[in-house]
């Protein structure tokens, strides 16, 4: 977030306008061309910058102050400061069509980096190429005094960013033979501090002290970006800058040379062979610039991952620790890939930083890269991946899925690795405990979740991961009060009355009448049989946090997922799966966590996902004829579960047919239908002291709608059907049905009415329309979609229009 200051100054600089600005730039190239640019003129380029950086879309400058900035870049005569804001200036106006400028005889190292830095921003891959050329050309020769090459390192790490196949083999050889040199001869020296010329500034030149570790010890090994000094020297400074560029140069350019060792590969079998005694560095021989590189690159992680071992006395340093530990052992799995003979001396001294940290809370990121080693590399390396992967996925989500960079890691690992987990049954039984870094972190995570899910997703775990999506939001909750509940004081914490009930949250964390509800929910690993009868109490205790912004973020994520949950469950899912779904789904409606927006989302999905089930498994409808029947016959669903409700009436109507089950009986349509008589009538019936009807005008016409379908197949039920639906009339025309309705919905309610009474008069089109055929031939399906339109079509049959003569 700005300052409010910044904020006007972006506010202004945005609404500037084109003529504005031409005006302004001539100012500033009037101050550019006087004798000696100023601090007028350092002023006017900052306000130029912010300008045209200000805005998303590209700003015109003139195309002679344009070429005035890029002579002004390039004058050896510019101050620096002028120098580095030209080139901010044109960097931000790139692509630019009015650039002159070239690289190619440029000397000094500070001018060829800025140069270089507007040419790579036009996005031209010639111009890339040609950078990256001349960068190499300049660092392969000795620099003159004075120069340094520190300042073509980034260039060149955003030249194989852009277009890694701009530099030839023979450059990157040149390249690595730099870096290596650069990693591994660094002055173990501190650099002098620059005089300042001041009155009592020493004549006198000191001797340059050591460097040290972080712990304050001198340095007795090379150098590293762990060395700690006063002052740096340019060798040092390039240490640091290859240590920062070492992991992308190593994918680039660090394993051209090899091939992907086959079976039959006698050499790459030598290889793995030689992989098990070689347990120390190659020496006596020189080796080729990469492996050269390789060499002095492990070298270096090795020794970081030493210094790591370190009690920093700063704690910046002890963060820089952590940090360079996650790439020194990034770096070196990388460099086992390429070569097999590196495996067996990393993995001994790997195991031994693993059950050094493993312990250690702060050191949790480092674990990643630690376990994506030994699982890329555990056929050569003799370890125990379960104990690892049991630490990883029990103990790290549940005391650290408030720690955002982590979630965000940790939940990339997972997804990266799902192929391989998906044999693991320790992955697949800590859902949910992954699900708390969702919880938790919801809106950066819900994008890798979405990738996540269906490898999570299997006949064993539906359930309870059904289960977990519609609780996230409570889970949410229980977070929350988990973690003020670990930082009371221990006085508070055991301060609670066991034989009575808590007042807040906090107090029934611990309580016994909640305790086996909030182990329950923050459980580890996947348990379906340990749970509890009920979580109703603990979602009713958890209502206070239900407008915590977290929570309802959380909340906002579930509908997605759920959606997903279904589409991947309906590729594996057989009728005993899908039975349970739809019986916990009509349960679980009236038990979810108290936010209006959460339900009523809830609702839309889990209405167009029972449609899906139903036409999955059709014989559904008989086989759960019992929790059907009491769902669609309690009339309070109608007000509070609409869509659920109306979805499940439209299934009973299509799927209640000997057409797609044999077990259904006559006497089975029969309950189905005076179950649903019985709610229709008592939401249309008018009583001289009932309550105004406040059901929806869909749930009334769906109702009718199945009610003819069922009477359709058991043709007894037809007059009392027909009876009912001729009632209509005087419902809709009565005053307190109009003063609820529009009018609009009660022609439809009316219109649809005599429709389907219409039909009714001819039982045998009724039956036809009504129960179409298992078999979809395209005429069948026509049919069935073009019913609307049949049943108007029988309408203007038994009812002609006035004046019509019949034929």
């Amino acid at each position: 977030m700005f300052t409010a200051a910044a904020e006007s100054f972006l506010r202004q600089a945005r609404e500037i306008q084109e003529e504005e600005l031409r005006r302004f730039g001539a100012r500033v190239s009037a101050l550019l061309q006087g004798p000696e640019p100023g601090p007028e003129a350092v002023d006017g380029l900052q306000r130029l910058h912010l300008t045209v950086a200000a805005t998303k879309y590209p700003r015109k400058l003139d195309g002679k102050f344009v070429e005035l900035l890029q002579t002004v870049l390039c004058s050896s005569k510019s101050p620096e400061q002028i120098q580095v804001l030209c080139a901010a200036i044109l960097r931000e106006m790139s692509p630019c069509n009015d650039l002159i400028l070239s690289c190619d005889e440029i000397q000094d190292t500070k001018l060829l980096s800025l140069v270089s830095s507007i040419l790579l921003a036009q996005g031209n891959k010639a111009v890339v190429a040609a950078v990256g050329q001349r960068v190499v050309k300049v660092l392969e020769k000795r620099l003159p005094e004075g120069q340094s090459a520190r300042f073509l390192l980034p260039v060149l790490a955003n030249v194989i960013s852009l277009s890694p196949e701009s530099l030839t083999e023979e450059q990157t050889n040149v390249v690595s033979k730099k870096l290596a040199d650069w990693l591994r001869y660094a002055s173990i020296q501190q650099g002098m501090a620059q005089p300042s010329g001041g009155f009592f500034s020493s004549p006198r030149t000191k001797q340059p002290a050591p460097v040290t570790e972080v712990d304050g010890a001198v340095a007795t090994d090379f150098f590293t970006v762990l060395s700690v000094a006063q002052h740096y020297t340019q060798d040092q400074w390039l240490n640091v800058q290859t240590f920062s560029m070492l992991r992308h140069w190593l994918l680039c350019y660090g394993g051209k040379e090899l091939n992907t060792t086959n079976p039959g590969d006698k050499a790459g079998m030598a290889r793995s062979v030689t992989c098990m005694v070689s347990t120390a560095p190659t020496a006596g021989r020189l080796l080729p610039p990469r492996e050269r590189l390789r060499e002095k690159a492990f070298e270096y992680c090795q020794r970081l991952t030493e210094q790591s071992n370190r009690r920093p006395l700063k704690k910046d340093d002890g963060d820089l620790q952590k940090a360079c530990l996650i790439e020194a052992v990034t770096i070196m799995d990388i460099i086992c890939k390429q070569d097999s003979s590196y495996v067996c001396r990393a993995v001994s001294f790997l195991k031994v930083l693993h059950s050094r940290i493993c312990g250690d809370a702060s050191y949790a990121r480092a674990l990643l890269p630690i376990a994506q080693f030994f699982l890329n590399h555990s056929k050569l390396a003799a370890v125990d991946l379960d104990a690892i992967y049991k630490h990883l996925f029990t103990d790290i989500p549940a005391q650290l899925f408030h720690n955002p960079s982590l979630a965000f890691e940790f939940v990339q690992f997972c997804k990266d690795n799902s192929q391989f987990f998906t044999d693991s049954s320790i992955f697949r039984q800590s859902f949910p405990n992954l699900f708390k870094f969702l919880a938790w972190n919801s809106p950066p995570l819900i994008s890798e979740f979405v990738d996540l899910l269906p490898f999570l997703l299997d006949a064993g775990t539906a359930i309870e991961i059904f289960h977990l999506l519609l609780d996230l939001p409570c889970l949410t909750a229980a977070l929350d009060i988990q973690l003020r509940a670990a930082a009371l004081p221990a006085s508070e914490k055991s301060s609670s009355d066991p034989a009575g009930k808590p007042a807040r949250c906090l107090e029934a964390f611990r309580h016994p009448l909640y305790k086996s509800m909030f182990q329950y929910l923050l459980r580890t690993k996947s348990a379906p049989e340990d749970a509890p009868e009920s979580l109703v109490p603990l979602r009713q205790l958890l209502g206070s946090l239900a407008g915590s912004p977290r929570v309802v973020q959380c909340a906002e994520a579930v509908p997605v997922l759920l959606e997903l949950f279904f589409r991947v469950v309906a590729e594996f899912a057989d009728g005993s799966l899908i039975n349970q779904l739809v019986v916990l789904l009509l349960q679980r409606s009236d038990q979810l966590y108290e936010i209006p927006s959460f339900k009523d989302d809830v609702y839309r999905v889990l209405s167009s996902q029972l449609v899906m089930l139903c036409r999955l498994r059709p014989a559904l409808v008989v086989e759960l004829s019992t929790e059907i029947l009491e769902f669609s016959g309690t009339v309070s669903n109608i007000q509070s579960k609409e869509a659920i409700f109306t979805h499940m009436v439209w299934a009973i109507g299509e799927y209640l047919s000997v057409s797609y089950d044999k077990r259904c009986t006559v006497e089975q349509i029969t309950r189905f239908f005076e179950t649903l008589e019985a709610v229709l009538f008592e939401i249309t019936q008018l009583r001289p002291q009932a309550s105004t009807p406040s059901c929806a005008p869909r749930a009334i016409s769906v109702l009718m709608a199945t009610l003819t379908k069922l009477a359709a197949r058991s043709q007894d039920l037809i007059p009392r059907v027909s009876m009912f639906l001729s009632k209509m009339r005087t419902f809709v025309q009565s005053p307190a049905v109009t003063s609820v309705y529009c009018e609009e919905d009660l022609e439809e309610i009316l219109i649809r009415a005599t429709e389907l009474m219409n039909l009714l008069k001819m039982p045998s089109v009724a039956q036809f329309v009504f129960t179409p055929p298992v078999a979809s031939t395209q005429f069948q399906r026509e049919v069935n979609d073009s019913l609307p339109l049949a049943l108007r079509m029988v309408t203007q049959l038994l009812e002609p229009a006035p004046g019509s003569v019949p034929v």
